[in-house]
């Protein structure tokens, strides 16, 4: 039996899971404490704690909790660094999306601009035919009509020589003639054919050719007095100029510009005289 100054009891105890290892003792020290050691039995010596110690229930949750932030930020950081590339991953294919996207746009933009252009060309192809067809066609109305003109020449002569015939069935075979003439003056007017009878009218060196001149001091100079052969025009173009008469030794034919403010200036004087007429008759 134990005694009551006796320093230190042992108790050891079998660990009934190994069956074969002590877990630890417990000793009384001085102050009647009590110490366990987990990893041996040596009993701690003079009352202190040995170098393999239990650690205390703070220390053990402290431990857990460090070894947990850690895995914890392991875990975190391997997270981390798969989103990251997955985050690269995905934006690799968004840029590989956008050039094919602006690839796509750019092969648009050059196919449209190729249909505009095809667009273009066959509008002026249309547009350049429709002209040359109505071209051809007017060259050959216009080279029917020149082949008629000294037909409409030949009537007109004979009607003009057949005036001074007293004979009434001469007479009526003259008017049928005349009839017949203008009938096809008709049909070529229709066509868009203009008879150019430029008598009185200034001569057009451009328009008129003189075969002959004559003396006229009444009249401006170089005016067409008469009109050997008419002309024709067909479509704004003379087919024929007209082979005329001028007369000389006249008064020069004033400036259009200056017959333009002649007639302004008669016009404002017969206005001027139609307000005074009317006056006098309020």
């Amino acid at each position: 039996m134990a005694t009551a100054d006796q320093n230190k009891v042992d108790t050891t105890f079998d660990n009934e899971n190994n069956g074969d290892e002590t877990v630890g003792a417990v000793g009384v020290v001085g102050d009647g404490s009590a110490s366990q050691t987990l990893y041996g039995n040596e009993p701690a010596a003079n009352g202190a704690v040995g170098a393999d110690r239990t650690m205390t229930e703070e220390e053990m949750v402290a431990e857990a909790i460090r070894r947990g932030e850690e895995t914890a930020e392991a875990e975190i950081a391997a997270d981390a660094k798969r989103a990251a590339q997955e985050r690269d991953r995905l934006q690799n294919e968004l840029d590989s999306v956008s050039d094919q996207i602006e690839s796509a746009k750019q092969q648009a933009a050059e196919a449209n601009d190729r249909f505009l252009r095809l667009q273009a060309d066959w509008d002026n192809y249309r547009r350049r035919t429709a002209q040359e067809r109505l071209d051809e066609r007017q060259r050959a109305t216009e080279k029917l009509v020149v082949d008629l003109l000294p037909v409409i020449d030949d009537l007109e002569r004979a009607i003009e020589h057949a005036d001074n015939l007293t004979d009434p069935a001469a007479k009526q075979f003259v008017e049928g003639v005349s009839a017949v003439c203008n009938k096809l003056v008709s049909v070529l007017n229709k066509e868009g054919v203009e008879v150019v009878n430029p008598v009185g009218e200034a001569f057009d060196p451009l328009s008129h050719q003189a075969v002959s001149q004559i003396e006229d001091t009444e009249a401006y100079d170089e005016t067409v007095a008469q009109v050997y052969q008419k002309g024709y025009r067909m479509g704004g173009k003379d087919i024929r100029t007209a082979m005329v008469v001028v007369t000389h030794g006249g008064p020069k034919r004033p400036a259009e510009s200056e017959a333009a403010d002649g007639a302004a200036a008669d016009s404002a004087d017969a206005a001027d005289s139609a307000e005074a007429t009317d006056g006098a008759a309020e």
